[in-house]
């Protein structure tokens, strides 16, 4: 199991590491940050993530980049998986400290490293670029420590000057209000599959319900229950489209509870009903 980042060994042997996983869907480190920029692919899997402000659902192909200092947790889907019923991804951590001993062995770098430097947010990678990414970081897991140094460089380059990526999230200030605000997408992240009531979310940040209804409305500009359904109607999309179960076992999956209420609002939030949505994407 991958451990927390920031209990990484401090090996003065290697300037950056390299972690291939390929574990139980359930093994992903909690939410956590530390002082190093981290570079995630997911290989295998899907679910929903939280980096830093930002709560949305991820897949496989996802290549994202995200600078020190950021909280961030990946939630994997249960009945997403390979044949051995394992999630598989591959992440890169790095200093910026190392990041700054490059450019003075390397000057030709400098240009590089400052362009990386300068983002403060974390972003997913599209287009070529993504492409080049996915075929360069899984070339790296049969690499020896050599190779994997030159590969690291090139990946530098493209990182770097990438144009085609969109903003996952950002950083946290550091007030009561965003803290809290985080804490309730991390229980709903960890819960929505099973009904949550107004008392357990609001007990789970230590606040009365009328208190709690006031403050996420007026955090999110929707309710909670509003947030918490279109929250499973985004989780069972990727259901439909990553996997092959029924629609009636992605109900389920998804924190619903009767079929008929499902495919209503289905229908009312992406338009067209679960069957038709995934004939369409598919």
């Amino acid at each position: 199991m991958k451990q927390n980042l920031k209990y990484y060994p401090n090996i003065k042997t290697k300037r950056f590491h390299f972690d291939h996983v390929h574990i139980k869907w359930d093994q992903q480190v909690p939410l956590h940050q530390q002082e190093t920029w981290e570079l995630s692919y997911i290989i295998t899997g899907s679910g929903a993530r939280i980096i830093g402000d930002v709560v949305e659902n991820f897949s496989k192909g996802e290549i994202i980049l995200i600078p020190p200092n950021i909280p961030h947790c990946w939630s994997f889907d249960e009945s997403v998986h390979d044949r051995e019923g394992k999630i598989e991804n591959i992440t890169i951590v790095f200093e910026n400290n190392f990041l700054k001993n490059c450019t003075l062995i390397f000057p030709e770098l400098f240009t590089v490293i400052s362009e990386l430097q300068n983002n403060e947010n974390a972003v997913s990678f599209t287009g070529e670029p993504l492409e080049k990414l996915q075929v360069l970081m899984t070339s790296m897991i049969h690499q020896n420590d050599i190779k994997r140094i030159s590969s690291f460089i090139i990946l530098l380059e493209l990182i770097s000057y990438c144009k085609d990526m969109r903003i996952v999230g950002r950083p946290i200030t550091e007030n009561k209000q965003e803290k809290k605000l985080q804490k309730i997408h991390l229980y709903i992240l960890s819960n929505f599959q099973r009904d949550i009531t107004l008392e357990e979310i609001s007990q789970s940040v230590g606040m009365q319900k009328s208190s709690f209804c006031v403050f996420f409305k007026r955090m999110t500009g929707k309710s909670f229950f509003t947030y918490l359904t279109e929250f499973r109607i985004e989780s069972s999309c990727q259901m439909l489209l990553k996997t092959k179960l029924s629609v009636k076992e992605i109900c389920i999956a998804s924190g619903f509870s009767d079929i008929p209420y499902y495919n209503r609002v289905f229908k009312k939030i992406k338009g067209m009903s679960p069957g038709y949505y995934r004939n369409k994407y598919h």
